[in-house]
């Protein structure tokens, strides 16, 4: 059995991607801050027959986030498949000309030193399975920079040139690395964009292989 390891565990998309993959087969290693939270989804999934874990660990604390990932494999089997989808925090998204040099040292944290450090952590067991799945998801503003966001808008324009770059290097090593953009809100009521939606979307991604960029639906006008 190999591993689904999730970085930014929550009741949302998190819980219905990792019963997705779950219950393909995956054993589940759940990443978060909040261990309350990782307790509750790991009871959640337990309940459906799936075998989860969670591990504490917050992105923007390097050692923590790599201490976690190298625990999770430990325990439950390599990491076959990464997802990268943690929510930013409020804070990262203040108007372009209200944007110090400082106020970009979180998000970048966030969204460029945590997904680095969370591939070269499980890279090495992906080469030695031979293969493995990378997958970033993102806001709009990863795509269509909006000044109302600047903190994100950056962060996520340099998150989705990393992955692109992986994408293009691991591609020979069978190790794929996709982004999927989801241009609005989650939601439970959404056709194309609920958690289940989603997670469906993510593990066909997966499985099918087939290029970087995905969107949940076309970005607005």
């Amino acid at each position: 059995m190999t591993t689904f390891a999730l970085i930014g565990a929550g009741p949302g998309l998190g819980l219905a991607t990792a019963r997705r993959f779950g219950t393909a087969g995956h054993s589940v290693a759940l990443i978060a801050r909040n261990t309350q939270h990782l307790d509750d989804l790991t009871a959640e999934l337990a309940r459906d027959g799936i075998e989860a874990r969670g591990f504490a660990a917050d992105v923007l604390d390097i050692e923590s986030l790599t201490a976690a990932l190298y625990a999770a494999s430990t325990a439950l089997g390599t990491v076959e498949i990464l997802q990268y989808s943690p929510v930013p925090r409020a804070d990262f998204m203040k108007p372009v000309l209200d944007t110090r040099a400082d106020d970009l040292d979180a998000p970048l944290a966030f969204s460029v030193k945590g997904p680095v450090t969370a591939v070269n952590a499980v890279l090495p067991g992906m080469r030695e399975l031979g293969r493995g799945t990378l997958l970033f998801v993102n806001g709009s503003s990863a795509v269509r920079p909006n000044p109302n966001v600047a903190g994100t808008s950056i962060a996520f324009a340099a998150e989705s040139a990393y992955a692109r770059m992986l994408h293009d290097t691991l591609a020979p090593q069978n190790i794929h690395a996709a982004q999927l953009i989801v241009p609005g809100a989650i939601r439970p009521d959404a056709e194309h964009s609920s958690p289940d939606a989603l997670a469906r979307r993510l593990y066909s991604i997966h499985t099918e292989r087939d290029g970087f960029r995905h969107y949940s639906e076309p970005l607005p006008d």
